[in-house]
């Protein structure tokens, strides 16, 4: 007989299960803990709130704690070790862009990639040199235009250049699965078998993607450098042997050449029709956006400061440099060899080429035990480059929904974004079938949007700091890519459809989860001046009554009238001190930040605390809780009725933190405080 008691200690508690299973879902697995710590850094620098212990780490880990990889040289990887692991992404598009290019411009294809390849090096490439100048913490372009940008247009750009990265890099780990399991469909050994299941598959490869990133994501540039050395030592070899082959057959080049005047004429036309073409080749420009979010993986100087870390910068433009160059070399030869040894027919959706090109001349010449080896290369860095792109996914989102309110806490966490993502790739991928061709416009947009914001944004920072040269050329650069972007969404605008998808989803989650965050106590640190300070000690045996006043001519009759109509509505003996209290807002797009309280005395006899911040309410709670803290005595805050709609007034305080401020004061007060024996008293009158 087994006793109440004993059965008591072995169940389970359902609640104790539940916390164990939130310290699961909230502890910091993160791959990018570098990055992540320098971007708590800048926050606690900017006045915003850094994530809770649960985001930071099981142990409470925080940017204070722990070596920075964006203070100092000494910690940090070899920028071309960094390299392989950005190459997840950019090399991996040899999977599938030969055989996209082949589609999109036939014949012209090795023209049109040759366009692109003079549009990287000398157009992409710059910008990016510069954005890693810009941004040396990994930010990126968006947060430059951030930077920019204020109030509520701001943040709504941002929200719509999220809405554009997060095609970009959700597009990569279906598109890539995708493409994954079109090589182990169309393996020779597998077709029999997996024919007819590559949504299956994809979905498969998804999932795994993300029971690593469950699991917890640590170092992965080990892995990446193996991946991308096997991959491209494979990828010399076919291009070698293709190479061979059509000296081997100089015919095929003369078929080539008598396509291309019999479509085309002659090169001026050839020329012209390339530069329109090759937008559609976009995807060959993926990868820099990622270039510049690893930058605080690599190991700078020992002389490196966080004002001037002038070794990481240079590592990262030697990496963006190389791969650039390595990347254009494999896409010229790719696309070279597969248009002439390939049949047209077989890169249309069906045949043996579509989305495999180079694994399909791989089979072809090279038998196939190694056409195998290929594939299984293939696969792997197509299926990791996802997880590049879930890496990018989780260190930008989180850098900037719940700063600005428009997430939950939870969403700087990794597990519970891993596991959105995760189902959001699933959506994808059933909506586009599994088809790789499919999903080329959505991906190119999102790079080219991308893209073009970064040449927009190093114009304006080379236009402030009156650099003449730069700033002509990078306008011009951004004038191309955004032709380049408009032709493709012209072309094909299913991009534009699935990245207006992504950008509605972002800005209605982010507006709703503000709107239920609206009455949180936004206030990070409350900082008080000697003055300020001055006028709390001396009610430290006394109640602290609080004033809210709008200011206006601020004069000798404003505030003693405002005095004598507080007293009389509320009753409030001659013998006691009132304080006013002014808030001024900056700007109520901001949902985060650090109060600055100033304390002067005006005309001789009046006390007046200054407070500057995004909202009126928030402001005047967190003062109340402070003085509370400070002095052990609840203050007393008197108010006056604002005129007005009352949904009128709650809109103005959401956008402008302004709107009726006497009760949206006291419901954060409510929920700041729970106890509401020690809550500041509100009194309206």
């Amino acid at each position: 007989m087994v006793s109440s008691g004993s059965t008591e200690a072995t169940a389970e508690d359902p609640s104790s299960a539940r916390i164990r299973f939130r310290s699961w879902l909230l502890e910091d697995v993160s791959a990018d803990k570098p990055a992540k710590r320098a971007d708590q850094a800048q926050e606690r620098q900017q006045g915003a709130e850094p994530g809770d212990s649960a985001a930071n780490g099981a142990d409470g880990e925080s940017a204070a704690d722990a070596p920075d990889a964006a203070h100092g040289g000494h910690t940090g990887q070899r920028w071309w070790r960094v390299m392989c692991l950005t190459g997840l992404d950019y090399f991996s598009t040899l999977g599938y862009q030969p055989g996209i290019a082949a589609l999109a411009a036939g014949v012209l294809s090795p023209i049109a990639t040759i366009v692109l390849v003079i549009v990287t090096l000398l157009g992409a490439l710059p910008v990016y040199r510069r954005v890693a100048q810009e941004s040396p913490r990994g930010e990126g372009s968006i947060a430059m235009l951030e930077r920019l940008l204020s109030f509520w247009k701001g943040k709504l750009f941002v929200l719509a250049l999220l809405g554009f990265a997060a095609t970009d890099f959700l597009i990569t780990i279906t598109l890539s699965a995708a493409d994954a399991s079109a090589h182990l469909v169309e393996n020779p050994h597998l077709t029999s078998m997996l024919g007819g299941k590559q949504v299956l598959i994809t979905l498969i490869l998804v999932a795994l993607l993300g029971a690593v990133f469950l699991k917890g994501f640590s170092e992965a540039i080990g892995l990446a450098v193996g991946l991308v050395g096997v991959y491209l030592a494979l990828n010399v070899v076919v291009v070698a042997v293709g190479i061979w082959k059509i000296i081997e057959a100089p015919h095929v080049v003369t078929d080539w050449t008598n396509a291309l005047t019999a479509q085309h004429g002659n090169p001026i036309i050839m020329v012209g029709v390339a530069l329109v073409t090759f937008p559609k080749l976009a995807l060959g420009l993926s990868g820099f956006e990622t270039g510049v979010a690893v930058m605080p993986h690599i190991k700078g100087d020992p002389t490196d400061t966080d004002a001037n870390p002038a070794g990481r910068i240079r590592g990262t433009r030697k990496l963006l440099t190389t791969a650039a160059v390595i990347m254009s070399a494999f896409l010229i030869a790719t696309s070279f060899i597969t248009t002439l040894l390939i049949p047209a027919d077989e890169f249309r959706t069906g045949g043996q080429a579509n989305g495999r090109a180079l694994a399909y001349l791989a089979h072809q010449y090279l038998g196939g035990a190694f056409g195998s080896v290929y594939d299984l290369s293939t696969i792997a860095i197509l299926w990791f480059a996802g997880a590049s792109a879930m890496a990018g996914m989780l260190n930008l989102l989180p850098r900037y929904l719940p700063r600005y309110g428009m997430a939950p806490h939870w969403a700087r966490a990794v597990r519970p974004m891993v596991i959105v993502l995760t189902l959001i790739g699933f959506l994808v991928t059933w909506l586009f079938d599994a088809n790789v061709d499919a999903q080329g416009g959505a991906y190119a947009t999102g790079v080219l949007v991308l893209i073009s914001s970064a040449a927009i944004a190093v114009t304006i920072a080379a236009y402030r700091k009156r650099e003449r040269g730069w700033t002509v050329a990078f306008a011009a650069i951004a004038a191309i890519f955004l032709y380049t972007t408009v032709l493709n969404v012209m072309e094909r605008p299913d991009g534009l459809k699935i990245g207006a998808c992504f950008i509605a989803g972002i800005i209605l989650v982010s507006l709703l989860s503000r709107l239920r965050r609206a009455f949180e106590l936004r206030v990070t640190n409350v900082v008080l001046d000697d003055v300020a300070e001055r006028f709390i000690r001396d009610y430290a045996h006394r109640p602290l009554r609080l004033i809210a006043n709008e200011p206006s001519n601020r004069d000798v009759a404003e505030y003693r009238d405002k005095i004598r109509q507080i007293r009389a509505d509320n009753d409030i003996p001659g013998e006691d001190d009132l304080v006013f209290v002014e808030v001024t807002v900056r700007d109520a797009s901001d949902f985060e930040s650090e109060l600055t309280v100033h304390g002067e005395v005006l005309h001789g006899r009046y006390r007046v605390l200054t407070l500057e911040s995004s909202s009126i309410p928030n402001a005047i709670a967190a003062l109340a809780l402070t003085v509370r803290d400070r002095t052990g005595k609840q203050p007393h805050l008197y108010f006056e009725w604002t005129e007005g709609n009352p949904f009128a007034q709650f809109l103005r305080f959401f956008l402008f933190g302004q709107g009726e401020v006497a009760p949206v004061t006291r419901e954060v007060l409510r929920e700041a405080e729970p106890d509401r024996s020690r809550r500041p008293r509100v009194h309206v009158g």
